[in-house]
């Protein structure tokens, strides 16, 4: 018996020999089975059966989603003249798990041309695989973890569900459009698109029309369901978080996997498989789904199994968040309740100043989907005049320091005013604490020259606001720009201009102030980046002034309207920014802001579009404080 290797370069896809001049081509023959065999066909390989092609397609079928490695090792010559055999190593990664084993094929030289065919045998695929037996793969995936929040309260778990649908072994085959569209009427869904799917799917199939926790069936089930011929609701459960409002927009949905979802997973998704989606639920998709426990069987005609291959999966792990379920479901209350919020987009975002955690981002009914909360990207308004009042203060202007508050201000051609109803009684020489308690735009904006590039950008900075950080959950931080020229110099004092923010964002700032240093917010627990000094780090005694004229917002000026709130005192800035193109009238719509601090907590409010910060924010604000205070 004669043994050598296949050398290296027979390897390739190459059918020709390469191995010297006295080759027959046993070699090219040894590596072209293997390299076909790597595509998990048989395609170009002579087969003493053709037919073998065939079988081993429909056998391999199990295995075709799982990548392999193929290597013709060790070439044989029989001792009977026109005989040989290959070792092949076979390498499979089936769920993340190694699967190596090597298998013998026989090769037969052909009279004819003088080429050699393969011997194929089942036993070629699969070390002692034989005929009658078929291959069955089996993925046992765990339980998905859960989503816990502060003091590790469960937030997202599994909960029961409902699925509505049609069941078409239960209607005759010529009823199934009739009755589809009967269902769907009594579910709320589109008629025509339930119909053309339910008939499009097999005869025996449930089609889902919707999944519905146990409390809201009621209002979104029709009375007549029970009743349609086909309807059916199958019991479930599917991970969910306590309400169907609860951080949804954050913490996003899981569901079933899109063809996307497979594609992009490298074999690790299949589908049916339950998938984080969107929101947090998807970028920590792999903690806490896990992997699964996979088995590789061989199975004969009479159902007897024998394991060929068993991967043990990992387990998933829970994912801490520091939401305050109690502050998440109040701030929610608080917007769904406003009629204010039902045609805006909306967002409240509460953290604690003490340690940056997010207790709350709560985004309203008109969101449609937007995370509003911790990514959205709006001009503050005038709750930016907290960073413009601390650059003015590094600049040298203090708190009872008289600044001119005019009815208007022209820079570069542009015309500035203060809002409509600006209180006379703080116009002409105010002192700054006055003019940013009444929120006195052209104020603050006369006293720009005192400013120099950069000023106001750091200020953000120390505050927390315009910083890039990767926190491990959707977040914006904002940003401040240098102007591009006076107008919009002037502008970015009272945060319009290129001032962007987000609800977070302005929390944040509130938060600083409270905390007498820049916070950077934690969503989730361990995910929190090392926080970055900022350039000229916020003093106890810059946050004192900051604190005095956030103070001086409620007991005098634009939020009084929080000057009853139980508990500790609060300092708050109300906030008014135009956005889009006029109307006929020459007025912009509006978003409206006001962020507090008050003891441990710091919360930014934003409408969309609102009247002004104080009569459309403010109101949200302060029933949610009080809330709190109960």
């Amino acid at each position: 018996m004669i043994r050598r290797l296949v050398p290296a370069c027979a390897l390739l896809l190459l059918l020709t020999a390469c191995s010297g001049p006295e080759d027959d081509g046993l070699d090219g023959a040894a590596s072209a089975l293997a390299a076909a065999l790597a595509e998990r066909g048989l395609d170009g390989v002579t087969l003493t059966d053709p037919a073998a092609a065939e079988s081993f397609a429909e056998l391999v079928a199990p295995l075709a989603g799982y990548d392999v490695a193929v290597e013709a090792q060790e070439v044989t010559r029989g001792e009977e003249d026109g005989t040989a055999s290959v070792d092949l190593a076979w390498s499979w990664t089936v769920e993340d798990h190694e699967w190596d084993y090597t298998t013998t094929a026989e090769l037969v030289e052909q009279e004819d041309d003088g080429g050699w065919a393969v011997a194929w045998r089942p036993d070629v695929l699969v070390p002692g695989l034989s005929e009658g037996e078929h291959l069955e793969v089996t993925r046992t995936l765990p339980e998905r973890a859960d989503v816990l929040g502060a003091d590790e309260e469960v937030i997202v778990t599994e909960r029961p569900v409902g699925r509505y649908g049609l069941d078409k072994t239960l209607v005759e085959a010529d009823e199934v459009g009739e009755r589809a569209e009967q269902v769907a009427e009594a579910l709320g869904v589109d008629p025509a698109a339930f119909r053309e799917r339910a008939e499009a799917m097999g005869a025996k199939a449930f089609v889902e029309a919707i999944v519905l926790r146990p409390e809201d069936a009621e209002d979104a089930v029709g009375e007549d369901f029970a009743d349609i011929p086909g309807a059916r609701v199958v019991e479930d459960s599917i991970p969910l978080a306590p309400t169907r409002e609860f951080a949804r927009e954050l913490l996003g949905r899981v569901g079933p996997a899109t063809a996307e979802v497979v594609e992009a997973s490298e074999g690790r998704v299949r589908a049916g498989d339950d998938v984080g989606l969107s929101g947090l639920q998807a970028t920590f998709e792999d903690q806490l789904r896990g992997t699964p426990d996979v088995e590789v069987a061989a199975v004969d005609a009479a159902d007897a199994r024998r394991t060929l291959f068993e991967g043990r999966g990992t387990e998933p792990e829970d994912l801490r968040l520091t939401l305050d379920v109690d502050v998440q479901q109040a701030a929610e209350e608080v917007l769904y309740s406003s009629e204010d919020t039902e045609g805006s987009a909306s967002a409240i975002v509460a953290l604690r100043p003490s340690t940056g955690e997010v207790l709350a981002a709560a985004n309203g009914p008109g969101n449609e989907g937007l995370n509003a909360a911790t990514a959205g990207q709006y001009a503050p308004g005038s709750t930016f005049k907290v960073v413009t009042s601390l650059a003015l203060l590094r600049a040298g202007l203090e708190p009872d320091d008289a600044v001119t508050c005019s009815e208007s201000l022209t820079v570069d051609g542009r015309e500035f005013t203060n809002y409509d109803d600006y209180p006379a009684s703080a116009l002409g020489e105010v002192p700054f604490r006055t003019a940013l308690a009444h929120s006195c735009n052209t104020a603050l904006m006369d006293q720009r020259d005192l400013l120099e590039d950069g000023d106001l950008a750091a200020a953000a900075e120390a505050l927390g606001l315009g910083a890039e950080r990767e926190l491990g959950f959707p977040a914006y931080l904002g940003q401040v720009p240098a102007p591009e020229g006076e107008t919009e110099r002037a502008a970015s004092l009272i945060g319009q201009g290129r001032v962007l923010a987000s609800p977070l964002a302005m929390a944040t700032v509130a938060a600083s102030v409270q905390a007498g240093h820049a916070v950077l917010p934690q969503l989730v627990v361990g995910a929190v980046p090392e926080a970055a000094e900022p350039a000229e780090p916020l003093t106890e005694a810059e946050a004192e002034q900051l604190r005095e004229l956030m103070g001086a917002v409620v007991a005098e000026g634009s939020g009084v309207i929080l000057q009853d709130v139980p508990g500790e005192p609060v300092l708050a800035k109300t906030g008014t920014a135009e956005y889009g193109s006029p109307d006929e009238g020459g007025a912009h719509e509006t978003h409206t802001w006001m962020i507090a601090a008050q003891g441990d907590l710091a919360v930014a409010v934003l409408v969309e579009t609102g009247v002004s910060g104080a009569q459309t924010a403010g109101p949200i604000l302060e029933e949610l404080l009080t809330a709190l205070a109960g």
